[in-house]
């Protein structure tokens, strides 16, 4: 619950600009506006960024979401689609990253660049870096009084950004841009409100990358967020990202695969429809310097049958035709699955899941079809045999 006896200060400062002092505040009539003559939403990168608008990414730590920004920055400096999402033309970005040290932030843009085949021309003059570890960043503090707002702090980023023309604002992580706890909503209700005014005031998007509290192996979504739940409430987009599981890496097939997975789900979306669960990558990429950098790349969700041909279920019938081969997956290398991942050359154990999937369709379809064969023990077991054949 609000302390309003703590806000004393804060109204103080904003009492001077309140509109209510100007006695403009009047009702206003209604006008009905030919819906084609009223501008479309300015979105600038994908449904996530927004001019005049605050979006919030949510993570836990190690996933990859300093790197998916340094890629979406890239992204929007070079107006490449480089991970899939639509770009406005034009864009001039300003990465704030308040953790890292230089060189690791030209580690990570540089590798980004060069996976991506992005070229310096390309973003000559239209992104921007910097790092808090040589221009710390505190936009308020909290006090005895209550929560003070630095002023001149957001006035001098609003100064930076309407003379470099920025469009778009990443503040990397959240936490560090100010001095109050973030377990105080009113607090950070201020804070990210006063985001939401410098975003108004320079018609820019701004980006706030926050962390995710412990979740104890829960999937995490944007109301995850560590601390006081008013900053995903300010903003009109949000997004979170999860680390693909173990379980997970084995039904995509990619569990031997050292790279870390992750999804990103936009489940807060105001302004317009949440969207679908999208997948990364992050590519391992050798700098000249003999440093290894994770950049994001994309990733999509194998279909059970890619790479698949009739040709193949063609070869998978005729290897199976006589064998009496069993459907249980339990049945050790007397599994029809055995038998199926030597003909399409898959691991039985890697593969597994997405070999059931394929035999659940084949199935469907006819192609095979489940018997009971009694075994050597005379016990009846399901087993697969050839149903329609396969025409190629």
């Amino acid at each position: 619950m609000c302390d309003f006896s703590d806000m004393a200060m804060q109204l103080d400062t904003h009492r001077a600009e309140s509109p209510y002092d100007r006695g403009d505040r009047l009702p206003t009539k209604f006008v009905w506006r030919d819906p084609s003559s009223i501008p479309a939403r300015p979105w600038v990168y994908g449904r996530h960024l927004i001019r005049k608008q605050v979006s919030v990414t949510v993570a836990p730590g190690g996933v990859g979401k300093s790197s998916l920004t340094i890629c979406e920055g890239l992204a929007m400096a070079s107006e490449r689609q480089l991970l899939g999402d639509w770009t406005a033309k034009g864009l001039k970005v300003w990465i704030y990253n308040l953790e890292d040290p230089r060189d690791e932030l030209d580690r990570r843009i540089i590798a980004a660049m060069q996976h991506h085949r992005v070229s310096p021309d390309e973003i000559a003059g239209r992104l921007y870096v910097d790092t808090g570890r040589e221009r710390s960043l505190s936009t308020a503090i909290q006090t005895r009084e209550g929560v003070q707002i630095i002023k001149p702090e957001l006035d001098a980023l609003a100064m930076e950004i309407e003379a470099r023309k920025i469009d778009v604002l990443m503040i990397d992580p959240f936490v560090s841009s100010h001095q109050t706890s973030e377990n105080d909503n009113c607090a950070i209700d201020l804070v990210a409100k006063e985001w939401a005014r410098l975003a108004d005031r320079c018609n820019c998007a701004i980006e706030l990358v926050h962390h995710t509290r412990k979740t104890n192996g829960e999937e995490a979504t944007t109301e995850s967020g560590r601390g006081a739940s008013a900053l995903l409430a300010a903003a009109r987009s949000g997004r979170v990202l999860n680390k693909m599981s173990n379980q997970k890496k084995g039904e995509a097939g990619v569990l031997t695969d050292p790279a870390t997975y992750f999804a990103i789900t936009r489940d807060k979306a105001n302004l317009a429809p949440v969207g679908e669960r999208e997948w990364r990558r992050m590519a391992s990429v050798p700098l000249a310097n003999g440093d290894n950098v994770g950049v994001v790349e994309v990733w999509k969700w194998p279909d059970t049958f890619d790479g698949v041909s009739v040709d193949d279920l063609l070869k998978v019938q005729q290897a199976l035709e006589g064998k009496g081969r069993r459907y249980s997956d339990q049945a050790g290398n007397d599994w029809a699955g055995v038998t199926v991942a030597e003909v399409l050359g898959l691991d039985s154990t890697a593969d597994r899941k997405r070999i059931k999937k394929m035999v659940e369709e084949w199935l469907k379809s006819g192609a095979l079809t489940k018997v009971k064969l009694r075994d050597a023990k005379r016990t009846e077991r399901p087993c697969l045999e050839v149903g329609e054949w396969a025409t190629v």
